[in-house]
C-alpha cells in the first residue's frame, strides 16, 4: 500500500464547517480507476478529486473527479477546490492570475487572485446546454412547489441536472421531496438529480438553491453546495434575461438545510460564459494509505 498526501477542504465556505467538503488526493497516477472509485466511496464525501500529471497541451494540472458512486466529467466545487489546492500547495504558479485545469470535460480556464496562501478562485464552467427532454413523471412534491408557469428542464454542462424554479424562497427552504421517487426519476432520465431555486434578497446573497441527487449518492441525498448546478442556473437565468444582483454577478446561498451554509459567486461574462467562485477553507492536511 502507498501513502498519498491528502487534504480535506470546505469549498464555497466562509469558515470551516460550512460549504461543501472535498477530498483531495495528490500524486494519484499510480491509482487505477477502480481504486480511485473505491477510495471515493470509502471517504463518502460528495466528491473527491485525484491529481494526475497533465496529458493535454496547455494544462497546468489534471484532475479526475469522483462521487461515492461514479466519475464526473466536471463538478464545480471539486474544480474550485482543486485549483485552490494546486496553488496553495505549490503545484502550479499562475501566469498573470490564470491557470488551465484539465479534467474529463476538457480544458477549463481558472482565475486566481489574492495571496498564494489564501487565493480566491473563479472557474469557467463548461458550456451549458438545455436538452430536449420532457420531465416525465416528475415527483408530486416538486410539481406542487414549482413557480407558476414553470416546468423542470434538463440541462447539461458535464453533469446533467434537472432545473426547476420554485414559487418563492420559503418553498425552496422547506421542500421535503420524496427521495425514492426522485431517485427513480433521476435514473429514468439519466440525470444526476434536480436543483431547485428562487430569488431571496437577503444579507450576503441574491438566490437560494438546493440540489438533490439520491440516485448518485444515496448517503448524501442532498448535496451541500453544488458548483455545476449553480453554473447551470446562471445560464438558465441569463437565457431569460433574469440575472439578479449587479453587473451580471450574484451570490447563491446553498446548504443551510443540511447545516453547511455555503456561498457561491456566479458571474456571467460578456461572452455568456458562466464563472463560479468562492472561498475555500483547509480542514485536514495529512496522508492517506490506500
Amino acid at each position: 500500500m502507498t501513502a498519498y498526501r491528502y487534504l480535506q477542504l470546505d469549498v464555497f465556505a466562509h469558515q470551516p464547517g460550512t460549504g461543501n467538503p472535498l477530498g483531495v488526493v495528490f500524486d494519484a497516477d499510480g491509482l487505477s480507476t477502480d481504486r480511485m472509485q473505491a477510495l471515493a466511496a470509502w471517504l463518502n464525501l460528495s466528491e473527491t478529486v485525484f491529481f494526475l500529471r497533465p496529458t493535454a497541451a496547455g494544462a497546468d494540472y489534471h484532475v479526475r473527479i469522483f462521487t461515492p458512486a461514479s466519475e464526473l466529467p466536471f463538478a464545480g466545487h471539486p474544480s474550485v477546490g482543486a485549483a485552490w489546492a494546486a496553488v496553495t500547495c505549490g503545484l502550479v504558479q499562475p501566469r498573470d492570475g490564470a491557470l488551465v485545469q484539465q479534467c474529463a470535460a476538457g480544458l477549463l480556464p481558472v482565475q486566481v487572485t489574492g495571496p498564494a496562501n489564501a487565493p480566491t478562485i473563479r472557474l469557467a464552467s463548461p458550456a451549458a446546454r438545455p436538452l430536449p427532454a420532457l420531465p416525465g413523471d416528475i415527483p408530486d412534491a416538486l410539481r406542487a412547489a414549482a413557480a407558476e408557469g414553470q416546468r423542470a428542464e434538463l440541462w447539461d454542462n458535464g453533469p446533467r441536472w434537472w432545473l426547476l424554479p420554485l414559487r418563492d424562497a420559503e418553498a425552496v427552504r422547506t421542500l421535503a421531496p420524496d427521495m425514492a421517487a426522485l431517485r427513480d426519476w433521476s435514473i429514468a432520465t439519466d440525470a444526476l438529480g434536480i436543483a431547485v431555486f428562487a430569488l431571496e434578497a437577503d444579507t450576503g446573497h441574491d438566490l437560494v438553491v438546493r440540489a438533490f441527487c439520491p440516485a448518485d449518492a444515496p448517503n448524501v441525498p442532498e448535496d451541500p453546495v453544488t458548483g455545476s448546478a449553480n453554473a447551470l442556473i446562471g445560464a438558465w437565468l441569463r437565457q431569460r434575461n433574469a440575472l439578479p444582483g449587479e453587473n451580471r454577478t450574484y451570490v447563491a446561498s446553498q446548504g443551510r438545510e443540511v447545516g453547511r451554509d455555503g456561498r457561491v459567486q456566479v458571474t456571467v461574462d460578456a461572452q455568456d460564459t458562466v464563472w463560479i467562485g468562492g472561498q475555500v477553507q483547509l480542514v485536514i492536511d495529512g496522508n492517506i494509505t490506500w
